[in-house]
């Protein structure tokens, strides 16, 4: 039950994706007054780019396997997840009166396909909480002395010591002075839609322990790069149902079955998506990873040698390979771009190199080019409810937290999950609860 005194506390939420806006419903439902303050001149702008091509909301696996998406990370984000589940969350989106389904992949999507409904949806069901939305405002960090701080609020600051919250707005420089603050700035990818990371000097200036930002669901450069033939006639095009294995810098084996793409530079897509940590990991600690590509994983080594074995006539060896092992366009352009002469007209070597095809990966993509960032406030910098042990009334959710997580769903959703545990996390220290 809400109280008077609980009315009267003020919180602010820094940063308008799915985190904050979770955390601030969470908090204004409770009868907090809510200020939200994004950077950027409009909301949600990381959220709507996600929902280009499809919104894929959340993914229906169990529960356990959807943990295991987490990786080093998934005991932390455990009982996260566990106080909004993904099935929760279905029933959440359902709540704002948008329908969801489960794709083949078991991958959860709204049934228009789109984010911007759910986000206008969303939206208004704040401004009607009384949540109070301010863009434009860049978070600097904190005034050192408080009396000099022009108060937008009645209340006292949530720490004495750190004065009250700087922002840099149209009119000029803001000083906001609140009992609490959710603080979910995002990573440091797609500076350009506000994850720009300008956060973490904020944060380490103040003891909070921040590990570096690395970029996460990215593409990778091959050694040497392509030529100028494969990079202008084939990149941007995908290579469908192939698999690629490596081994991790830990001797650990991965394989996995997909669909990538060449890029400029090297490759990208879902399948590399899916193994961009250890791969990146892998580079950070030899300086480069070797991977094999197998252009038909559905096809045995024996069987792919006897087709590429076959008498081929007068055909040419691009025809022979796509009437006997399916290999065309950029699967043939890429043997044509890794092997020799002698091993392209040697059949067992050739049958050899389409089950395993060696590219030697040097460098991931630059974060900002990333889907999502590894990195940010650890775990260990922070209480239960996701509080910064350094700053007590300060937590933080989202994307600047140091997780990561593949494409599917599993990114959105734990940014839903620790917005929720930061904002109930705030709402129970305003309410002077340990």
């Amino acid at each position: 039950m809400t109280t008077h005194a609980q009315t009267m506390k003020t919180a602010a939420v820094i940063g308008g994706g799915p985190a904050g806006l979770m955390a601030a419903e969470i908090l204004s439902q409770s009868g907090v007054r809510v200020n939200l303050f994004d950077a950027m001149p409009s909301l949600g702008r990381k959220f709507l780019l996600a929902g280009v091509g499809g919104m894929n909301i959340t993914h229906s696996e169990p529960f356990e396997s959807f943990l295991s998406r987490y990786g080093a990370r998934a005991a932390a984000i455990r009982p996260l997840l566990e106080a909004f589940p993904p099935a929760v969350l279905r029933e959440w989106i359902h709540g704002l009166g948008v329908e969801t389904f489960v794709g083949s992949s078991g991958r959860v999507f709204p049934k228009d396909m789109k984010a911007a409904p759910l986000l206008r949806a969303w939206l208004h069901r704040l401004r009607e909480s009384g949540v109070r939305f301010h863009v434009r405002h860049r978070w600097l960090g904190w005034t050192y002395d408080s009396t000099r701080a022009s108060a937008r609020s009645g209340s006292e600051s949530f720490r004495a010591d750190a004065g009250a919250l700087r922002f840099a707005a149209p009119e000029g420089e803001l000083a906001v002075k609140v009992d609490s603050v959710v603080l979910a700035l995002g990573g440091g990818s797609w500076a350009k839609l506000g994850s720009d990371g300008a956060w973490v000097p904020l944060l380490a200036q103040r003891g909070v322990d921040v590990a570096p930002l690395l970029p996460s669901n990215c593409g990778f450069d091959v050694a040497n790069g392509w030529s100028e033939h494969l990079r202008t006639r084939f990149a941007g095009q995908p290579l469908k149902t192939v698999a690629l294995r490596f081994t991790d810098a830990a001797d650990n084996s991965h394989e996995r079955k997909g669909e990538l793409m060449l890029s400029d530079t090297g490759i990208e897509g879902s399948l590399v998506y899916a193994l961009s940590a250890p791969l990146r990991d892998t580079i950070a600690a030899h300086g480069s990873v070797t991977v094999q590509l197998d252009l038909a994983p559905d096809k045995t080594l024996d069987r792919v040698v006897a087709e590429v074995a076959h008498p081929r006539g007068a055909r040419s060896l691009s025809s022979h390979l796509q009437s006997r092992a399916g290999i065309r366009g950029v699967k043939m352009a890429l043997l044509r771009e890794v092997l020799s002469a002698d091993q392209l007209n040697d059949p067992v070597k050739l049958a050899n190199a389409i089950k395993s095809l060696p590219l030697t990966l040097v460098a991931p993509r630059p974060l900002d080019e990333a889907i999502s960032s590894a990195g940010g406030v650890r775990f260990e910098a922070l209480d239960e409810k996701l509080m910064l042990r350094q700053l007590p009334g300060v937590f933080c959710a989202g994307e600047m937290l140091d997780w990561e997580a593949p494409t599917g769903g599993y990114l959105l959703t734990a940014c839903f999950a620790s917005g929720r545990v930061a904002g109930q996390g705030a709402l129970d220290y305003l309410a002077g609860q340990p």
